[in-house]
């Protein structure tokens, strides 16, 4: 029996009537909409998925991001039309299944014995032998042969004027036919598998029941009712999130246009948040200690949920999806950087708030997150590209370009850099920058450790890093009195005047007024009290664009080598003038302190365009964590396992199973003969023409009518 493509053809009803039943129980039809599944798929695997529409607009602009929207591309899963889809493949498949079983059941139980001796003559695989003994013996000697096979066998005895002939039928290999049943059913169980577990009954709940999605805030104690989902709910998944020492019960399910929350039938206390490390800081095991509270009984079930391990209570399976901070609370010292402020101390919580004073203007210091471990890779020149000359070491270089195309070919040095914490400062308007710092400083691969101090004005947008040299205390604070020396006119004179002094031989007094002007200009311009090109950045951009106004084109390069110089010198008397005011000890010059001061430069000269009076620093926390848990109720589950597993049976069946029928036809050879002798003629017939099938014939042939293939 071949499988036909054509759907149900009704024989009533209007044409246009029939013809949709027809298309909608076609198999072409079917295949189309797997296909359009399929791309549908890519998409949502491509497209991060519930992303902040904020993302999107960055991603592909105001007019496509909210074009995309409207069609649902940021949830294809839960989409309208992709649900519409699953359903129309569903009924789809299940309409091919019940147009061809009933002709593949009863092909099955069919061995076709009524077929005619002659028609035998036409087949591909076919032979003709003489057999030394009567029809009926024939049959039924080759029937047992074929038996024994694995062959199922009919025999059918037909009268004929010359004598009475015997029509062996045989056929191997129907499991093929069931692979194809299998495998539809399959596909209809999985999708339904899938509908039962999306949020098809959560819509469905959400259309008939009255309940809206939340988009406020506040406690969730206070959500109303109308926002709040069944403990009997038959399917969810959704996201509980519980710090260490507490619990709860509900589960977040994130929809469109806000959230609906899932009341658990028991309450989820987490004892303790474990985090095992290797060698290198990165993290090897993430594990809750649990203790489940049932809310009918008042059971305690203690568990241990890990990752790819999950717990399961009443039917709801309990995974391990990430972990949070669970409201730590750190201690933070604030450094001015625009404003000539004391530096000052501020307590807060992780997700609390703290309110500001910047003269006039209120600021709301935001905490966001609190991470006390942070590998990263500190392989000196990671990204660089450079090439020693005197070294060919032909083996190195093939290796790093032959091999498996995941092969790194670059050596990782991954390193815990320490504590990093991460705030927000929103002004007035309610606008807010993010901003994100270490604890402590870190080797970058100059050898000047120094604080990163990260900002960035939105979430898609990577952290910029602002690099401040940390002073022989490991601190902030030198570098903090050479910027507030270098804001105090008297000091910058003070220096300028070290540096002059100390700069030009005893024996021309005449140049250090020359020297000091110089000088005094180049401070000037360096801490932006100088208005250049109608600005006061100040830095290095504004002694550039000093020199562009003021030296010709031929004299840029002395000329700016010169006063980088005077630059430089300045700035180190400047450096030890800050120190005599803090009552500290000269430093005496050395390797480290000349890569201090190179940094430092950099930084004084990138202070000004950092946005915001002051930058936060860490001193210390303790910390509070937290699980993120994924809690879900999938009785499709079940029907989605058995759909895969038919689905495997079924592609198999189908790929690697061949259905063959064998037809042998006895006729009486001549009534006189003594011994009777029988004519055989032998046709074999297989679902798809292969080089198995080929040689299985001539196995055949040789097995049950002596005829050997001299051609093999």
């Amino acid at each position: 029996m071949t499988v036909s493509t054509q759907g149900l053809e009704v024989s009533s009803g209007s044409r246009v009537l029939r013809a949709a039943v027809e298309l909608l129980s076609s198999m072409r039809f079917a295949i189309s909409l797997l296909t359009v599944i399929c791309i549908a798929s890519v998409i949502g695997t491509v497209l991060k998925q519930h992303e902040p529409i904020n993302n999107y607009v960055n991603q592909f602009g105001p007019f496509w991001a909210e074009v995309f929207g409207a069609i649902n591309l940021y949830a294809v899963y839960s989409a309208w039309w992709f649900m519409l889809i699953l359903a129309f493949l569903v009924t789809s498949t299940s309409l091919c299944i019940a147009r061809n079983t009933p002709k593949i059941l009863v092909d099955l139980k069919t061995y076709k014995e009524n077929i005619r001796e002659q028609s035998l003559k036409a087949f591909g695989h076919r032979a003709e032998a003489t057999l030394v003994e009567a029809p009926e013996a024939a049959a039924t000697r080759l029937g047992h042969l074929l038996a024994s096979g694995g062959w199922k066998v009919k025999l059918q005895r037909r009268d004929r004027p010359e004598g009475a002939g015997w029509m062996l039928a045989a056929k191997i290999g129907g499991v093929n036919k069931i692979g194809y049943i299998a495998a539809h059913s399959a596909i209809v169980l999985i999708c339904l598998g899938g509908l039962l577990d999306g949020d098809l009954i959560v819509r469905a709940q959400m259309l008939f029941s009255g309940k809206v999605p939340y988009n406020g805030g506040g406690l969730i104690a206070d959500v109303p009712q109308q926002h709040r989902l069944s403990e009997r709910n038959p399917t969810f998944r959704g996201n509980l999130m519980v710090a260490e020492n507490t619990q709860s019960s509900t589960a977040i399910l994130s929809q469109a246009d806000g959230i609906l929350l899932q009341e658990l039938p028991f309450a989820i206390e987490l004892k303790k948040f474990v985090v095992e490390y290797y060698a290198t800081g990165m993290p090897k095991l993430f594990a809750s200690d649990i203790v489940i509270h049932d809310k009918a009984t008042g059971e305690k079930q203690t568990a241990r949920v890990e990752v790819n391990h999950p717990a399961v209570y009443k039917g709801v399976e309990i995974y391990q999806s990430s972990f949070d901070d669970g409201g730590s609370s750190v201690r933070l010292k604030a450094y001015p950087m625009a404003a000539a402020t004391e530096p000052f101390e501020i307590r807060g919580v992780i997700g609390g708030t703290s309110q500001l004073t910047k003269g006039a203007d209120k600021l709301t210091l935001e905490y966001t997150g609190l991470r006390v471990i942070n590998v990263e890779n500190m392989t000196p020149n990671a990204s660089g590209s450079g090439t020693d000359v005197r070294k060919v070491d032909l083996t190195a270089t093939l290796g790093k370009h032959l091999g498996a195309g995941n092969k790194s070919t670059t050596p990782k040095t991954l390193r815990n850099v320490g504590p990093s914490i991460s705030y927000k400062l929103r002004d007035a308007a309610g606008q807010a920058r993010e901003f994100n710092n270490y604890m402590v400083p870190m080797d970058t691969g100059d050898g000047i450790p120094v604080f990163l101090l990260g900002t960035r004005d939105s979430p898609a947008e990577p952290f910029r890093y602002l690099r401040i040299p940390a002073d022989d205390q490991n601190s902030l604070d030198g570098f903090l009195r050479l910027r507030a020396a270098l804001q105090n006119p008297a000091l910058r004179e003070l220096a300028v005047r070290r540096y002059a002094t100390r700069a030009v031989d005893k024996a021309r007094p005449e140049l250090v007024t020359q020297l000091m002007s110089s000088a005094n200009r180049a401070m000037s311009l360096f801490a932006g009290t100088e208005v250049v090109k109608g600005n006061r950045n100040g830095g290095l951009q504004a002694v550039a664009d000093f020199m562009e106004l003021n030296v010709p084109e031929a004299d840029r390069n002395r000329a700016s080598e010169v006063l980088i110089r005077i630059l430089n010198g300045v700035l180190y008397e400047l450096l030890q003038v800050s120190r005599e005011q803090a009552k500290l000890p000269a430093l005496i010059p050395d390797d480290k302190l000349q890569g201090f001061m190179t940094q430092s430069v950099f930084a004084l000269s990138d202070v000004p365009l950092y946005p915001a009076p002051m930058t936060f620093q860490l001193q210390d926390f303790t910390q509070v964590q937290a699980s993120v848990f994924q809690v879900a109720r999938a009785p499709g589950k079940t029907v989605v396992y058995l759909g895969c597993a038919l689905l495997i049976l079924g592609v198999f069946a189908m790929l690697y199973v061949r259905e063959r029928r064998l037809w042998i036809w006895f006729a009486p050879h001549g009534p006189d003969e003594t011994p009777p002798q029988t004519q055989a003629t032998m046709a074999l017939s297989t679902n798809r023409k292969t080089m198995d099938g080929d040689r299985e014939f001539v196995q055949l042939k040789d097995k049950l009518l002596g005829i050997k293939d001299l051609s093999t």
